[in-house]
């Protein structure tokens, strides 16, 4: 079984873990790759823009389903890390410790949670499985607007569901958690994390074309919020809108 397979059958078998008699949900769209130089960005899935925090050896899955997530205990906004040590091909347990990875970012107290584009089986979940990076380290994980390019911001801002009038946004109003997607992760020992979060919208079709790993925690205080420093290595992602 490859990894993108295995990862995909261990995610969806969490997500139903509280609910076996629920048919686990369908990706509807998936990427396993290596990241390559940013030369590259054309032919390739994912490119790193810094080979001493993701370097060309690392490899990366990213996974998205339509629909609620179904966990033993739901808080709307949920990041898994986990330890997947070994060859490319051995696939998580999905049974590995759960924790909050330092600097998870979450949304500041009384910030509104914008309720825009909803889908009809409210929203959208995103995982993003990293294997190989630099050790012990916690990177901000967002989706982006444009794909990857050879420069670090051919990708765009980040993905909104409810677009901040001023760019680039650091209102803590849009740049949250539950207005755009973050995904930020810790690595173990190994350079391997995981990270899982849901929102309950849908993307607008081809509005949200990449994951964009940032050098460190997402911020979330005014003036900051969102800023996560510079643009480390990007995956391309099909992500499927409001159509399905």
């Amino acid at each position: 079984m490859s990894l993108a397979m295995a990862v995909t059958a261990a995610a969806a078998a969490s997500m139903v873990a509280a609910s076996p008699a629920v048919s686990p949900p369908c990706p509807v769209a998936l990427v396993h790759a290596k990241f390559a130089q940013a030369a590259e960005a054309r032919t390739h899935e994912a490119v790193t823009y810094n080979t001493k925090l993701v370097p060309t050896s690392a490899v990366v899955v990213a996974v998205q389903f339509l629909g609620k997530p179904r966990y033993g205990h739901e808080h709307g906004h949920r990041h898994e890390h986990y330890r997947m040590h070994g060859a490319a091909q051995d696939a998580p347990s999905g049974q590995g410790t759960q924790s909050t990875p330092t600097g998870t970012p979450s949304t500041p107290s009384g910030t509104p949670s914008p309720q825009g584009t909803q889908g009809k089986h409210e929203g959208t979940s995103v995982m993003v499985w990293l294997h190989g990076a630099k050790a012990n380290h916690t990177f901000g994980v967002h989706v982006h607007t444009k794909p990857c390019g050879t420069m670090p911001d051919d990708s765009g801002p980040h993905y909104q569901n409810m677009k901040d009038p001023k760019q680039p946004s650091t209102n803590p109003k849009y740049a949250n958690p539950h207005n755009e997607v973050w995904l930020d992760l810790t690595t173990d020992k190994y350079g391997d994390g995981h990270s899982v979060t849901h929102v309950n919208w849908r993307f607008r079709d081809s509005e949200a074309r990449s994951i964009v790993i940032h050098e460190h925690a997402t911020a979330t205080q005014k003036g900051k919020a969102g800023m996560a420093g510079a643009r480390v290595a990007c995956i391309k992602v099909p992500f499927k809108g409001t159509q399905g």
